[in-house]
């Protein structure tokens, strides 16, 4: 199906700093899906904006958004730290899922993450410190073995998407897989490498994505499971 979605440009306050994000709402809205960008990347990642657009096609809203500052891209791009530093860009991704209850036209929607390559990490952490509030997490090209210290503590339902030619990320997201809880799921996309750059590999990633987030964001996550030290703490 094809939705019309309202777009706009949002702040989000996380600590000190004001992070930027591009928010669209179908009408009738399904779900909402909070984007976590990889390794140098942000909310203009093409890849995630063609996953998004495709979701907001099947009636979810998206929040795409800068997990860093301008000046802490910067600083990153000489240091390249940030990128790598999941607690603290779980901290980020966790104001972002806060930000969104305080949002009238969103705050009422199911709740899922989309993360690629280190921001799959931090999803995971996120969706770990709020699990009454994440109920699904898509991975696409991730690296969930960063958070391997929090992995049985996610509740949410769980899709690792890899390329079928991404080897070495293949084995990593293996290793996760076998700490996660489910539900949860490995599906290797055929002839993708790391980046799905090979036709259609991409339009495969947002299929499998919506499919997951149809199925699981109708079912809140569970708040009844035991208490576990913060996962950001866990992580740094």
């Amino acid at each position: 199906m094809t939705s019309k979605a309202t777009a706009e440009s949002v702040r989000i306050l996380a600590g000190d700093a004001e992070l930027v994000g591009d928010l669209s709402v179908p009408d009738s809205a399904l779900g909402l899906v909070v984007f976590a960008h990889g390794s140098g990347s942000g909310r203009r990642s093409s890849r995630n904006q063609s996953v998004a657009a495709a979701l907001n096609d099947r009636g979810f809203a998206t929040l795409l958004f800068d997990l860093l500052t301008t000046d802490e891209v910067a600083i990153d791009e000489v240091t390249r730290h940030l990128r790598f530093d999941i607690g603290f860009l779980a901290t980020r991704l966790v104001a972002a899922v806060d930000w969104t209850k305080t949002q009238a036209s969103i705050a009422h929607l199911p709740l899922g993450l989309f993360g690629a390559s280190t921001g799959a990490a931090a999803a995971l952490v996120a969706a770990a410190s709020r699990p009454e509030r994440v109920s699904a997490v898509v991975s696409r090209g991730g690296r969930p073995d960063l958070a391997v210290k929090i992995l049985d503590h996610v509740r949410a339902a769980t899709l690792l998407l890899v390329g079928g030619e991404d080897t070495e990320v293949i084995a990593l997201n293996q290793f996760a897989l076998r700490r996660l809880q489910p539900p949860k799921e490995l599906i290797l996309v055929q002839r993708a490498t790391h980046l799905f750059e090979e036709p259609g590999t991409l339009e495969e990633v947002s299929r499998f994505a919506a499919s997951w987030f149809e199925r699981y964001l109708a079912t809140p996550a569970s708040s009844s499971t035991r208490q576990a030290p913060d996962p950001i703490d866990e992580i740094c």
